[in-house]
């Protein structure tokens, strides 16, 4: 299988691998999900606290025999736990299901707080979501007691606009380690991108195939992002998939990618989009981008998201 193992270097000096495993959606699914991703070679698991899948990536790890220290585990703090007095024990709590005693990336996942509450998504007797009131620059400070008690090796945001990743850099001491977005062909940011290669914050792709994703509603007429013309044309010259280009797209960046799949061809094959692509290739793929985002919660978190960004819907 051609899959060359590239890693990125954090700011941390800690090495990430490019290629992760997405453990979103189908909870019941993951456990031998994960399983088949660490089987094929995987070394990078992303979890979520609100994803309910910690503790099938932690019973995966288990039964697979592979040494924790071989493994980049990344896990986020949901929006209900943002309270800086809650954020340790949302870590604990992500811990104890994952069975490890450190994960290697902590997330924020949205820089909007929810309620704290014990539910993860606190409604009002309207059904609208009760929003809490922990600014998110008082949480990553929380977050970064979790580094100084090694509970977590390194930290990090999801989701945040420029002014928001400005305010946290100009009002904490830890420089994000990562920052996890929504970033594909068809939705590049390179002038984002740019800024965190100047600060020094690597950036993980999540949705990198775009609007493959069945619960994005936009999209829906455009066609699959893999199915890209460009993609595939590229891919045919490589011997690859419009969707393993799509994947060594980011890499190339400098960039880590986190697909997600349930069936153990696919897990496979997205594995091997760590292959070099050349730059005139990269090039190419600049002009297919069409600033269209697909994950855009604003509404329902009542939190305008993104609003300095591309692909910003109205």
């Amino acid at each position: 299988m051609a899959h060359n193992g590239t890693t990125f270097t954090l700011n941390t000096g800690a090495k990430i691998p490019a290629i992760g495993f997405g453990t979103w959606q189908d909870a019941d699914a993951q456990e031998p999900a994960v399983t088949i991703a660490l089987k094929a070679g995987y070394r990078h698991i992303d979890t979520a606290r609100i994803y309910g899948t910690e503790a099938a990536v932690g019973n995966a790890v288990k039964k697979s025999g592979v040494p924790r220290e071989e493994l980049f585990i990344t896990t986020k703090l949901w929006n209900n736990s943002h309270h800086p007095d809650d954020v340790e024990n949302a870590l604990e709590a992500s811990l104890k299901d994952l069975g490890t005693d450190y994960v290697d990336l902590y997330l924020m996942h949205w820089p909007s707080p929810f309620a704290r509450s014990d539910t993860m998504i606190p409604k009002d007797e309207n059904g609208k979501i009760k929003k809490g009131d922990s600014d998110y620059v008082d949480t990553y400070k929380a977050m970064e007691k979790c580094v100084k008690s090694g509970k977590a090796r390194a930290i990090g945001i999801s989701n945040f606009s420029k002014a928001e990743l400005e305010r946290l850099l100009k009002e904490t001491s830890v420089v994000p380690a990562a920052h996890q977005l929504e970033l594909h062909p068809y939705l590049q940011q390179s002038s984002f991108t740019e800024f965190h290669e100047e600060k020094g914050i690597h950036i993980t792709q999540y949705s990198p195939f775009g609007n493959q994703n069945e619960i994005y509603d936009s999209g829906k007429d455009l066609g699959k992002l893999m199915d890209d013309p460009v993609l595939v044309e590229i891919g045919k010259k490589h011997g690859k998939s419009g969707a393993q280009v799509a994947l060594a797209w980011g890499i190339a960046k400098g960039h880590s990618v986190i697909p997600k799949s349930k069936t153990e061809h696919r897990i496979k094959s997205n594995l091997e989009g760590d292959f070099k692509l050349p730059a005139e290739d990269v090039k190419k793929i600049a002009e297919i981008d069409k600033k269209i985002r697909f994950n855009d919660p604003s509404k329902n978190f009542q939190w305008d998201f993104y609003k300095d960004l591309d692909g910003k819907k109205n």
